[in-house]
């Protein structure tokens, strides 16, 4: 008898994939049935995403499924955080959804501040200030007199915007909706006043809703185009990162004092604790620090960091001067290169979105006084030795903030199969670094689709799936001391 399979939509920054996953066995099993490109476009001077075109991608990966597997008893959808696209009262599109690396945002901090205190801002979201947020976002169509949010009848993250394409029904999905820094961490709703204060406009914002809410059905028009019929839309952590932490294979869900953290590795990394109750206090505010909606009414304590960006990006530059090389040589080329030369911060603002990143480098470099380089495997090793160092950082400041030591790092997502990154991170922070699974936000999603059938109990059967599907690989800390070194560095770098 075919196995039951739970379609899992995932959209990330740089691709999207729709991948089966069943329990087989008493095993997950996954597979890809389509997998496509994403990443930003650019419309005259601003950068969108190609929302049309994902939606093609959609419908032709479920049509894909719907031959592949007979018994299809669910699909759900998760995006990278943050964008959103306006609905009218017609529940026709207001525009494009924009990319976070838009440079609407620049500048909005101060305005915002001028409306609303930064502290008060902290105070009633506990989110960390990044101009790429919803909140700025809004805040620059609304000073400039956007006519789309003048219309705005509803605002629709990403996820749920592919969930309302499916269903025809509006949600806002909370973990996505806690990445706004518009959402009250205490009680899951909406900061209102501070809503007002900013002189956004209330109605747009329906209440959110947990993931495991079945939306319904399949429209009928793409249950005809896909040949999926009598299927439910059953809503997965929306937000990605909270897909990937629910596919963390740890034995405790949300401890008070946690012995063990993550890193959910892809264009971002994410880096944070699983904890209960958000954590909103002077300390978080100054290390800005984020307190993220997790599944089953977790937290998410979290930094955000600049990610795999920087390598992607360094060979998209190597391409535009027609010189093609794989990750797989990328890596290999920057193992050999010698350790902890140039050190590049990834959170630096010069690498958020540059025409060109070998050139931004080049910038870089002279302006933290170190020498330039123009051999391509220096500049593989930096991009990821910054990393480390990074995560070096960001692990004392957790450690920090929850109140004990971190034992083991656990790294999920696509960076989980960069050994060479996995490696460094362990000798950097000096931790045990677990890696995998490497598709956490897919897995995570099909695990909160099973949870909203009904067909696993929780979070705890959820993880005890995980740790009885996929091998995880070791890593344990060798040659600390050059890191402790180049640590000192890169704190003077970063100031």
């Amino acid at each position: 008898m075919p196995a039951d399979s739970h379609l899992a939509i995932d959209l990330g920054a740089s691709g999207g994939r729709v991948i089966a996953g069943q329990v087989i066995d008493g095993q997950l099993k996954l597979e890809t049935s389509h997998r496509f490109g994403n990443g930003p476009v650019r419309m005259r001077n601003r950068l969108v995403w190609d929302s049309v075109g994902l939606w093609q991608h959609i419908l032709s990966g479920l049509s894909t499924a719907a031959g592949q597997y007979s018994q299809v008893v669910s699909i759900g959808v998760d995006t990278w955080g943050v964008d959103y696209v306006l609905i009218d009262s017609d529940d026709v599109p207001l525009g494009p959804a924009f990319n976070y690396r838009d440079a609407r945002t620049h500048g909005m901090f101060a305005k915002a501040f001028s409306l609303v205190p930064r502290e008060e801002i902290f105070a009633a979201t506990g989110v960390q200030f990044m101009e790429i947020n919803t909140a700025y976002q809004l805040l620059s169509q609304s000073l400039s007199g956007s006519p789309a949010l003048q219309h705005a009848d509803a605002i629709l993250l990403m996820g749920d915007f592919f969930h309302w394409l499916l269903t025809g029904r509006r949600s806002v999905e909370v973990t996505n909706a806690s990445t706004t820094q518009l959402l009250d961490p205490q009680t899951g709703d909406w900061a209102w006043d501070l809503i007002g204060r900013l002189g956004l406009p209330t109605g747009m914002f329906a209440s959110p809703i947990e993931p495991g809410t079945n939306l319904g059905l399949l429209d009928p028009d793409v249950a005809a185009a896909t040949s999926l019929h009598d299927v439910p839309v059953i809503v997965p952590a929306t937000h990605d990162t909270a897909s990937a932490v629910l596919a963390v294979p740890a034995n405790d869900f949300a401890p008070a004092t946690p012995n063990w953290c993550y890193i959910s590795s892809g264009t971002w990394s994410l880096m944070g604790c699983e904890i209960p109750r958000p954590i909103v206090n002077a300390t978080v505010s100054e290390l800005n620090f984020t307190n993220e909606r997790g599944v089953g009414g977790s937290t998410r304590l979290l930094k955000n960091i600049g990610g795999l960006w920087i390598f992607q990006q360094i060979r998209a530059a190597l391409q535009r001067r027609d010189i093609s090389v794989t990750w797989d040589t990328m890596v290999r080329q920057a193992e050999a290169a010698p350790p902890l030369g140039l050190l590049i911060d990834p959170d630096d603002p010069s690498f958020v979105a540059p025409t060109d990143m070998i050139d931004a480098i080049s910038a870089y470099a002279a302006a933290t006084g170190q020498p330039p380089t123009t051999d391509h495997a220096a500049l593989y090793r930096a991009a990821l030795e910054g990393l480390a160092l990074r995560y070096r950082t960001c692990l004392a400041s957790l450690e920090k903030i929850v109140g004990g030591r971190i034992e083991v790092i656990h790294v999920v997502g696509g960076g989980s199969l960069n050994s060479l990154l996995c490696q460094m991170t362990s000798d950097a922070c000096d931790r045990t670094v677990i890696a995998g699974p490497v598709e956490a936000t897919a897995t995570g999603n099909v695990l909160m689709q099973m949870i909203g059938c009904g067909r696993l109990s929780g979070v705890d059967e959820a993880r005890a799936l995980v740790r009885a599907s996929f091998s995880p690989k070791l890593y344990r800390p060798k040659n600390t001391q050059p890191w402790d070194r180049a640590a000192e560095r890169f704190a003077n770098l970063r100031g």
